[in-house]
């Protein structure tokens, strides 16, 4: 009664209606009184004292409670309560400053305890033509399989040989999992701090029994450097390994992650060594460039003074292009330059003095080496220390009693909550009523955020290292403070992008400098999440997250950084102005919990050289199937099979083009997934069936939790084969709550786990399921109701006993992996193409199906942020992405809902969805009038289709996104680089959304170096302006959305309407020819059988380019390129047949029109509209022709 009283004061006094409100309205719509009757039926009596309790929750939560006591409502109150909206719950999700390792780190806290010396006596070259002293141990062990050159013992020890067995990886510190080419440098790391971070661990830990007083505190890494054929280059930081705390390697994910088959390392002849430092140059051959020129020249560059003995130059090239890495010795740091330039580096890494890798220690300290630095050189005062941390632990074990009042949990809700035996459930705490209490009892000043206790100037924070509390949950930390981290800079560049996912713009915005004058006060947060009803425009982690930054601009070009490191990650984004230059540079500063310092840069310099860079380095796009491009309709839930029916039937009647229909979690057995309700779906292959001959695919919900049922055949066998992963101490499997209840998590970390699943998907175990059925993945984050921020605790075992933290956010991915796996394998043959679709993920996912954006709500603001969203994801390589259309949570009205699906047709993944308790949205829900207009979105969609096949082949090929930001495609234009309100889809189309309620005009930035065509009208724009990009008004009402097609772009439709794309699959085409300012045009069609992998294991496909240009006579012409000749037979041709070819920006009518046979062409002018349509043609897609005018 307490709590609830000051809840609702504090709700008064922030100026909210109190949750009562809502509850009246409840009340009022059940016909019952504002005040509980006391003549009631125990099912309304206890439903009013839910809807007293419940401070802001789903409806659904009052009913699942009720069903968990056994209790039944005696009305549907599922078809009339309203939807009661929720916003994210802060307390559940931590800031920066209630994370330790964030918190010690971030604005340069812990700067003192760090810095980097290369030491360059360590130094080794590793080149067949290295000099004497880099040769003379013999230690040559033959040349790297990737191109890299001679290994030596140093680098073998260092890095690895990639061998798998775990013998020779614990034998020496051998890091197994290494993948990649073999260093071209390898060298020593020393931290000369006068004070370092093991210092600072023992004597805030270390007993004062004296053992500290000679222990070491040296802090040695190793450090190596690799160089790809493309011009990536890769740094390295590992710590060299002692037999004690540090006895094997980091966990460390390449093979996992890494598209190792195509880092191909740079050929060692390409490759040249230069430097002054007398070490370094002892050890190179004459063949090398003079150290004296070089060096000095990039030092003008970085407009860095000093010694010229302190820094070592790699330069390398191929192929035309060169670059240049300087390595700085004292203090560490790397400049990174293309060699063909004159300007700033591209990125230059460690020279702000924020690199820090904490090192494996252990707690209590124990004697070490004559002759290292001691304890007793430095005068710390450690009084009190025990005590304060006893006192913390007495007063959180309090705190626990009291939030709970003592009552036993039976269970959790998704947003965390406990759920307890009397019937009530844990109250939200407000987020900012507890960081109220958090700033009062530390003294914390509001304006520098929120941190354990107020720190003086010359104390360091130790909080946390050891254990870390948040909430009732605990970190046990058993091996200390591990964190890695580096500063970043983008020299003359003010745009950065990336670091998906975060519901914010996709153009990244400061968090820090600029004197506390920065757009965000958090940085942005890497942690995959479960993030019940997300807010936007905020840094807070989402379901997924990919460490990748880019930057664009017009002095530096298009450069990247991947920092590959998949532990939880913090990263600031700060501008300042650049020393010796008039432009800003941009900054980063990226945090890890863990993990090793693994960074590599990509040097462009455009946006398809570097994405191109990117996909060899973590995978390509996956060809999705070409149903999977068309329509998705999904609800949570659709009931039974009656349901299943009668919607797809109406679908049908009205002519609705769509291709799979989804069901959620109930169509199971008690949660129990690859199960079915007998009840409710007694028939799930007949159900199947029937759609499929209707064109149409199904897709069923499978989530990793497993429920802890010693009947459900699934369980029993994950236990038996011990599959799961373990608690802390590694003994027991891990028992955590989601949608069943009590559950458990199996461990895809490991392969034999990830094989087992795929085994799952088989036709003989997973009973009910066909090959038209496909699969969606949720709550992969992993989201665990009853764990820490909704996930699982960081010390979980995994089976090779790594713990969670390491692995956390490439749990999604491997789990969408192996189900994708599951799908293919379960063919005859392994070759029909699967589709999963994925919440969550990291680098790398675009090999394994779709992604989507997760809950978002049924609001214009969602719709808004829906493109910035898709297309930082698209910055991060990750192209099947989508938002769900109408939103999830809330009700949509017939104007949200027309520009929602307006939008959604033009984006990758396109699929509507709802929650259950949102009102049933399908589309003719809405009356005829707004039906027709969701029709015409769609009819656009599948017109499409052939192009939309060919951008996303296209994209595996080059690696380019298929929704693409504007300087993607243009970036010599800056005056485009903040745009992402409008954007591309592959090269060719240019869309922008309608996003306000009642818009019947939008403002389009058009790129002045292309004209454009509105693809309604098929009129050319009228642009004018000296600019480079002009910013017109345009027509936008409620039946339209603006679309333009590229001039000097031929782009293919399919016109005939269908019901599906499989029944389009024959349908001839009809090719869209835009003429540019000098009258020409070209375009690409990619065909193949749209289903399996037979382009791949047959090379069956077929990619017709065409071209046309009038001022040289040609209309249009077809060049084809054939996989497999034997495969293009008669059948195959006129199955790709062009019925139809409409030229735009045609500026006379032409005499006579001509096939290369001599044939004529029926064709008709409008001079007018400057529109030119020839009909029938009589040609293939599959067969080289041209059109003579």
């Amino acid at each position: 009664k307490i709590r609830k009283e000051k809840a609702d004061k504090n709700q008064t006094e922030r100026g909210e209606p109190l949750i009562a409100h809502k509850h009246t309205h409840i009340h009022n719509t059940l016909n019952l009184s504002s005040e509980p009757p006391e003549q009631t039926g125990l099912q309304v009596r206890l439903l009013h004292e839910l809807l007293a309790q419940m401070r802001s929750s789903p409806v659904a939560n009052a009913l699942l409670l009720l069903a968990g006591q056994g209790l039944a409502l005696p009305f549907a109150v599922t078809t009339f309560l309203p939807f009661m909206a929720m916003a994210v719950d802060r307390s559940k999700f931590r800031t920066c400053s209630q994370t330790s390792f964030c918190r010690r780190h971030r604005l340069g806290k812990s700067k003192r305890l760090y810095d980097y010396k290369l030491v360059g006596e360590s130094v080794e070259i590793h080149r067949s033509d290295a000099g004497p002293a880099g040769a003379a141990d013999g230690s040559g062990a033959g040349a790297a399989e990737n191109g890299g050159g001679i290994l030596s013992k140093f680098s073998r020890k260092l890095m690895g040989s990639g061998s798998n067995d775990e013998a020779s990886q614990l034998e020496g510190g051998v890091d197994s999992h290494f993948r990649g080419p073999a260093p071209i440098l390898t060298a020593k790391l020393s931290n000369v701090a006068p004070f370092t971070s093991t210092a600072l661990t023992a004597q805030v830990y270390g007993k004062n029994d004296g053992n500290c007083k000679g222990a070491s505190f040296e802090e040695e890494l190793n450090m190596s450097v690799h160089l790809h054929e493309d011009g990536v280059a890769r740094i390295r930081i590992s710590e060299v390994l002692d037999g004690g705390a540090r006895f094997t390697p980091r966990w460390t994910s390449d093979e996992l992650v890494l598209n190792e088959k195509e880092m191909i390392g740079m050929n060692q002849e390409n490759v040249q060594v230069a430097s002054l430092h007398p070490s370094v140059q002892s050890k190179l051959s004459t063949k090398n460039i003079d150290p004296t020129t070089v060096i000095g020249s990039l030092m003008k560059r970085a407009s860095l003074d000093g010694p010229k003995e302190n820094y070592i130059v790699l330069s390398y090239g191929s192929a035309g292009s060169e670059w240049q890495l300087l390595l700085q010795l004292e203090p560490f740091a790397a400049y990174f330059f293309r060699g063909n330039e004159d300007g700033p580096p591209m990125i230059v890494a460690g020279t702000g003095g924020l690199t820090h890798f904490e090192i494996r220690r252990n707690k209590q300290c124990s004697e070490g080496a004559e002759g290292k630095r001691k304890l007793s050189e430095f005068d710390v005062d450690i009084d009190g220390v025990e005590d304060e941390e006893e006192d913390e632990a007495k007063n959180e074990e309090e705190e626990e009693v009291d939030r709970h009042g003592g009552k036993e949990i039976v269970g959790y809700w998704e947003d965390g909550l406990a759920i307890y035996a009397d019937g009530t459930r844990e109250e939200r705490r407000e987020a900012a009523e507890e960081y109220a209490e958090e700033d009062e009892e530390f003294g914390v000043d509001k304006g520098e955020g929120r941190a354990a206790r107020r720190l003086h100037e010359e104390e360091f924070d130790t909080d946390g290292m050891w254990e870390e509390k948040f909430g009732d949950h605990s970190d046990s930390k058993p091996f200390g403070p591990m964190s890695v981290g580096m500063e970043l800079t983008f020299p003359s560049s003010q745009h950065l992008f990336g670091l998906p996912e975060h519901a914010s713009s996709t153009q990244l915005k400061t968090t820090a400098g600029n004197e506390g004058h920065h757009y965000y006060k958090e940085p942005y947060r890497l942690y995959n999440l479960d993030v019940f009803e997300y807010e936007l425009d905020e840094t807070m982690a989402l379901y997924g997250h990919i460490p990748l930054v880019v930057s664009q601009s017009m002095t530096t070009g298009t450069a990247g950084a991947f920092w590959f490191n998949p532990t939880e990650t913090f990263v600031d984004i700060e501008e300042t102005p650049q020393v010796g230059n008039k432009d800003n540079a941009s900054k980063t500063h990226f945090i890890s919990e863990s993990g090793i310092v693994d960074l590599f840069l990509l040097p462009g310099p455009d946006p398809a050289a570097l994405y191109g860079q990117y996909a060899r380095l973590t995978g390509r796009l996956a060809l999705p199937p070409m149903f999977s491009l068309g329509y998705h309709q999904c609800r949570w839930n659709y009931r039974d099979e009656a349901d299943v029916y009668a919607v797809h039937g109406k679908f049908e009647e009205l002519d609705y083009p769509y291709d799979v229909l989804w069901l959620d979690i109930e169509h199971t057995d008690g949660k129990r997934y690859f199960t079915w309700d007998k009840k409710t779906f007694p028939h799930p292959e007949e159900m199947q069936k029937k759609l499929a001959a209707d064109g149409r695919r199904m897709v069923t919900i499978i989530d990793p939790h497993i429920k802890r049922d010693n009947n459900y055949y699934i369980h029993k066998e994950a236990t038996a084969l011990g599959l799961y992963i373990k608690d802390k101490k590694g003994e027991k499997d891990y028992d955590g709550w989601c949608w069943p209840g009590s559950s458990s998590y199996l461990d895809f970390t490991t392969e034999k786990v990830r094989n087992w699943w795929a085994e799952q998907f088989q036709y003989s175990k997973y009973k009910g399921s066909t090959p038209e059925l496909f699969t969606w993945n949720d709550m992969n984050e992993p989201s665990v109701f009853n764990g820490p921020e909704v996930s699982m605790q960081k010390d979980l075992l995994n089976l090779n006993r790594c713990e969670h933290r390491e692995w956390h956010n490439l749990y999604g991915m491997l789990f969408h992996r192996s189900t994708g796996e599951g799908l293919i394998q379960r063919n005859e043959g392994h070759n029909v193409r699967p589709f999963v679709l994925s919440r969550s993920f990291f680098a790398g996912s675009q090999r394994y199906g779709a992604i989507w954006t997760g809950d978002n709500e049924a609001k214009w603001s969602h719709l808004e942020i829906a493109a910035p969203m898709l297309l930082g994801l698209n910055v991060g390589a990750l192209s099947f992405v989508g938002a769900d259309v109408g939103g999830f949570f809330g009700n949509t009205d017939a104007e949200l809902m027309t520009r929602w699906m307006q939008a959604g047709a033009y984006q990758p993944f396109f699929r509507g969805h709802a929650h259950h308790d949102a009102k049933r949205r399908e589309p003719w829900m809405f009356g005829d009038e707004t039906m027709v207009r969701l029709r015409r979105a769609a009819m656009a969609r599948y017109a499409l289709l052939p192009f939309w096949y060919t951008v996303f082949w296209q994209s595996g090929v080059s690696g380019m996104p298929v929704m693409r930001t504007m300087w993607m495609q243009y970036p010599q234009t800056p005056e485009l680089y903040s745009i992402d309100d409008q954007y591309l889809i592959g090269s060719d189309l240019l869309i922008k959304p309608v996003t306000s309620a009642g818009a019947t005009t939008s403002t389009i930035q058009f790129p002045m170096s292309d004209c454009w065509y509105d693809v309604d009208t098929m009129q050319r724009m009228e642009l004018k302006g000296a600019s480079n990009a002009v910013s017109v008004t345009v027509n936008s009402d409620i039946d339209k959305i603006p679309v333009y097609q590229r001039g000097g772009s031929i782009i293919p439709r399919k016109l005939r309407l269908r019901r599906s794309s499989h029944l389009m699959i024959n349908d001839p085409y009809t090719l869209y020819v835009a003429l540019d300012k000098n009258l020409k045009a070209e375009g690409t069609l990619y065909m193949d059988d749209e289903t399996t992998f037979d382009h791949e294991k047959r090379q069956d496909f077929g990619v017709a380019t065409f071209s046309s240009s009038w001022g040289d006579n040609i209309a249009i012409k077809n060049t084809v390129q054939v996989g497999n000749e034997e495969a293009i037979d008669d059948k195959a041709k006129n199955a790709r047949a062009i019925e139809r070819i409409l030229v735009m920006g045609v500026p006379t009518e032409p005499r006579e029109i001509l096939l290369n046979t001599g044939d004529r062409v029926e064709f008709q002018y409008n001079s007018n509209t400057k529109i030119l349509v020839l009909r029938k043609p009589g040609l293939s897609a599959l067969e080289d022709w041209t059109i003579e005018i």
